[in-house]
């Protein structure tokens, strides 16, 4: 809804202690090992930053959900599907302050845009660490992205968006 993409949120400025991490999921062509990698990356560097890191992946065969000594795992991991279901469930009994959604593949991309449109994030007061689910939002749809270019004057292949075979 367009009204829910002029959304602002401004977090409190106190300092975040716990993150959710939506994870890579289950294995899928363009989200398979590069997010998994990613997002056991950003745990890592959570961890090292002494946050308390909450992880939603379904999938039990990734570096991700995995103990070792070179990628520290996270404080919680729930073994569930990543939707705005889920993620609300979790968001509600872990109480997380802040939510990183950009590791975690389109899947967790979508996840994070809906929680975002549902308002959920700011019911709940969680912020959102790295890119900012409007910018997402702008980059996701191409008419949204062309319109940012053409704002700060970037030039742009000319195309037109197609609803069905017709208009192609």
């Amino acid at each position: 809804p367009a009204a829910a993409r002029k959304q602002v949120y401004l977090p409190s400025q106190s300092p975040v202690k716990k993150v959710l991490v939506l994870g890579s999921g289950g294995l899928s062509i363009g989200q398979a090992g590069e997010f998994d990698y990613s997002g056991s990356q950003a745990i890592k560097a959570l961890k090292e930053e002494g946050l308390e890191v909450v992880l939603i992946n379904p999938n039990i065969a990734t570096v991700q959900t995995s103990q070792s000594s070179t990628y520290p795992s996270a404080d919680s991991v729930y073994f569930l599907p990543v939707t705005r279901e889920s993620a609300l469930k979790v968001i509600e009994k872990e109480k997380p302050d802040a939510i990183l959604v950009s590791m975690g593949g389109q899947t967790a991309l979508n996840v994070g845009i809906k929680l975002f449109e549902a308002g959920d994030l700011v019911k709940n007061n969680v912020r959102v660490l790295g890119t900012q689910i409007p910018v997402i939002i702008a980059t996701e749809d191409r008419e949204i992205f062309s319109e940012k270019l053409a704002e700060i004057n970037e030039t742009l292949a000319l195309s037109y968006p197609a609803n069905n075979v017709e208009e192609a």
